[in-house]
């Protein structure tokens, strides 16, 4: 097979001369190798979510299971031919769940995940940002990976209008490119965001399912403490999943995981045998405050 030449909005070109296809094919296996597939570690069943959230996601994953059923037995495909492939994105306050949601999907579906970020796609040279995007989904296929675009709204955001430089000619090209990959792509794209509202309506109608991902109440807060107190970690009686549940309304699951951390540090410094209830409750006053004044860019009075 030839190696694969791109234009400048990740297009193949016609074959290239020997030496220009030997150059082509180090660049793409450069391109190739920004993107690592890794054996996911998440569970879904570990995973805590609202009800509605729950019900979201499983309608998503069910398109995925009985493709057979709902594409070939029950027709679907005669209005929808090109529905090989799934984008799900997942949106929603930061920490609620969503990177450790589509590690767990790529798990549950007995797939590896590729982990896309902006930094990894985006080029200084004009015509190099779709040329990675193709070779991101060129990876996926690959390995028969589940392609996560975290922090998604950086390469779904709105197309610009008013073109006035150069820059805003490739950010339109690559978000074409990223349109026409999508369209052609057969396996799995997960979208992150905390951002959904800045995401460009053609992504927004091409996606299949927008799962929101929305702060635990405290029945989800109790199984998040459980799932975050280890075993082996000493605690004092009265530091219970349900008490510290009842003290940290309003926070997300990756809050409790940074209240875990700081508690257990905060008893390890002072030689204590056990994390006590008030490691705990300072712990939580310190990343309430956090998110006061630093998060939300506020400040305490």
């Amino acid at each position: 097979m030839s190696p694969i030449a791109w234009s400048s909005d990740g297009r193949t070109k016609p074959e290239a001369l020997p030496a220009q296809s030997e150059r082509a094919a180090e660049v793409l296996s450069e391109r190739l190798a920004l993107f690592v597939p890794e054996q996911p570690r998440r569970r879904l069943a570990d995973l805590v979510l609202s009800a509605e959230t729950e019900r979201a996601l499983q309608v998503a994953l069910a398109k995925i299971q009985h493709h057979t059923l709902l594409y070939q037995t029950w027709g679907l495909a005669e209005i929808h031919p090109e529905g090989r492939g799934a984008a799900i994105n997942l949106y929603g306050a930061s920490g609620t769940g969503k990177s450790f949601a589509a590690e767990a999907i790529a798990q549950h579906l007995g797939k590896l995940i590729i982990r896309v970020d902006y930094a990894q796609l985006e080029s200084r040279y004009v015509g190099d940002t779709p040329k990675n995007i193709v070779a991101a989904f060129e990876a996926a296929r690959a390995h028969q990976a589940v392609l996560f675009f975290d922090e998604a709204d950086s390469v779904l955001s709105v197309r610009v209008t008013n073109i006035t430089q150069a820059a805003d000619y490739g950010v339109n090209i690559s978000r074409s490119t990223l349109l026409l990959q999508l369209d052609a792509f057969e396996g799995v794209v997960i979208f992150a965001t905390n951002l959904a509202r800045n995401y460009d309506p053609a992504f927004v109608r091409r996606i299949l399912a927008h799962v929101p991902f929305t702060l635990p109440d405290e029945a989800a807060l109790v199984r998040l403490w459980r799932y975050h107190l280890p075993q082996k970690l000493p605690r004092s009686p009265e530091a219970t999943p349900e008490a510290l549940a009842a003290l940290s309304l309003g926070l997300s699951g990756g809050d409790i995981l940074n209240c875990v951390l700081l508690a257990a540090s905060e008893a390890a410094l002072r030689g204590a045998p056990a994390v006590s209830l008030a490691d705990f409750t300072a712990a939580i006053a310190q990343v309430r405050r956090a998110k006061v004044e630093i998060g939300q860019g506020g400040a305490l009075p």
